[in-house]
This record gives structure tokens, sequence and C-alpha cells, in this order.
């Protein structure tokens, strides 16, 4: 853990961080969730050049809050930012959490970061749809499969295709989705598939 003078963590391991995750979320569901967007995210730091680390910390912590916020997506993020600063986290990692809430902040997405975190939100849903959808065998999605699937708007409807699109001008959506394949795959048996 890196610290500043004065005591104050800039950032936490990661058995850290799904230990605060597990103490604000009871929901299986969206810790999977958690666990799989801060998967696609060290994936896509890891592909950007960018920290692994605080960026599969900013994925797992990013709902943090969504049981606390009790669906008001005017305190969404707003809450889960405060925990991360009572922690002292890393305030720009905190604001990152805070403004990942699309129906607050979309359209003022300018860091990568808080473009990764709008694309893995939703993309990893959908990469985990697509593996359900083949008996749980995330090793049987391709790059095709999901491209194919994300046209189908029925299809995991809850995962926002125009979020995902925010990363286009970054990584092209074939790659993006090679990558975010393959941060599941790291943690596929966390999440239940194969």
């Amino acid at each position: 853990m890196l610290m500043i003078p004065g005591g104050i963590s800039l950032f936490m391991e990661r058995s850290a961080a799904i230990a605060l995750l597990d103490r604000h979320v009871h929901d299986t569901g969206l810790k999977k969730h958690c666990l799989a967007t801060g998967a696609v995210m060290r994936s896509l730091a890891a592909r950007l050049g960018e920290d692994e680390a605080v960026w599969e910390i900013t994925g797992l912590l990013h709902d943090i809050d969504f049981e606390l916020a009790r669906g008001d997506m005017q305190l969404h993020g707003a809450r889960g930012a405060e925990i991360l600063r009572e922690r002292g986290i890393d305030p720009d990692l905190a604001l990152v959490v805070q403004r990942h809430n699309h129906h607050l902040f979309s359209g003022t997405y300018e860091k990568p970061v808080e473009i990764a975190l709008q694309a893995a939100d939703s993309a990893s849903g959908l990469v985990i749809a697509c593996a359900l959808v083949k008996g749980g065998r995330l090793s049987e999605v391709t790059v095709k499969t999901v491209t194919k699937k994300a046209k189908e708007k029925s299809f995991a409807a809850g995962c926002d295709r125009d979020r995902i699109a925010l990363i286009a001008p970054i990584l092209a959506l074939p790659e993006f989705y090679a990558v975010a394949i393959a941060g599941l795959m790291d943690i596929r048996k966390d999440l239940g598939l194969t």
C-alpha cells in the first residue's frame, strides 16, 4: 500500500478492496459484477499501458454504494466516493467512482479511466451473458459471439451498448471485446464459469 506523509493511503491491495466490497455489498450477483468489472478494467489497463492495479480496484469498488443508495441514482456514486475517501483512498480514484454514475455525468467523460469504466461496467455483463448462453463456458465466447449478440438489443438488455461504444476512440470495439474476454477468463472460476 502506498502511503503519503501523515499515514494516508493512496491505494489499497486487491484483497483489502474485496474485503471492503464484502462489507458494503451483500448481493452475490452484484459482487460478481464488481469482480467482473474489475477484471475487465485490469485487462484494459494492461492493453493501454495504464496502472493495472489501480484500474482493477476502481472497477472492483465502482458499485460499493449500490445497496446503500437503494436505487436512488442521485446518491449512487457519491456515497461510494465518500466511503473511499473515509478510507483514505486516492481522491482521484474516489472521484472516478462518483462520476461513473452515467445518470448524472453522461457526456462528461474525458479521462481514459472514466471512459474505460463506462465500457467495462456494461461489457462485463454482456460477455458473461454470452457465456451463460453457452452453458457457462466463457472459454467458448469469441469476439464474433459478443459482436453478434451486442447487435441484438433484447439480449442482455441491461448492458448499455452506448456506454460500451464510448471506448471506440481509445480502442476498436472488436479489440476491446477481446481484452474484456481475456480479463474475465482470468477470474472465470470466481464468476462460476468455465
